[in-house]
């Protein structure tokens, strides 16, 4: 019994270290932004200040959008997109409702992800033949409540619906 509540203690404080991590990381998001200008900064500048992007998308005429991802902690992904000219051409925070408005049913998984970027949980109900993405997020830039959007996506990984809802770990987290 004691060893496990030994183990209990362990893991909740290394939950409350990776979400302090996170927690600054994302504080220093503002600070990174302001330092970069579209048209002018290149992908060395972004790379300096946000480090190795989570995934490498094509973009249109040669350009790549480096995604910057802040799940599961945090409420914002970042897709930076670097022209062919090697500068920076578009910085997007695409965690809103207005993004999420975009996702439409029919639409493969990949796009979604691409669109998104990588989830904070996938979870697959095998007797629905459903599978569902969710990321966190705010209703507006850095106010409000948290909300998770869901991404549901049938058997072919096709989009069959979505929704948001208040994040329910804010009631296990007060």
């Amino acid at each position: 019994m004691q060893q496990s509540m030994v183990n209990l203690w362990r893991s909740a404080r290394v939950k409350v270290l990776l979400m302090a991590l996170v927690g600054l990381l994302s504080a220093c998001d503002p600070q990174r932004i302001s330092e970069l200008e579209e048209g002018v900064s290149t992908e060395a500048d972004v790379r300096e200040r946000f480090g190795t992007p989570e995934a490498v998308w094509e973009g249109e005429d040669g350009a790549q959008i480096y995604e910057y991802n802040r799940q599961p902690a945090g409420h914002t992904n970042y897709m930076i997109t670097i022209g062919a000219d090697g500068k920076m051409s578009a910085l997007r925070q695409v965690l809103t409702p207005r993004t999420f408005a975009q996702v439409t049913p029919g639409m493969p998984m990949e796009a979604v992800r691409r669109m998104l970027g990588k989830p904070m949980k996938i979870t697959q109900y095998a007797l629905k033949r459903e599978t569902h993405y969710d990321w966190r997020y705010y209703e507006s830039p850095g106010v409000g409540e948290s909300q998770v959007f869901t991404v549901v996506f049938d058997a072919d990984l096709k989009v069959v619906r979505t929704m948001s809802v208040r994040d329910p770990d804010l009631d296990r987290n007060r």
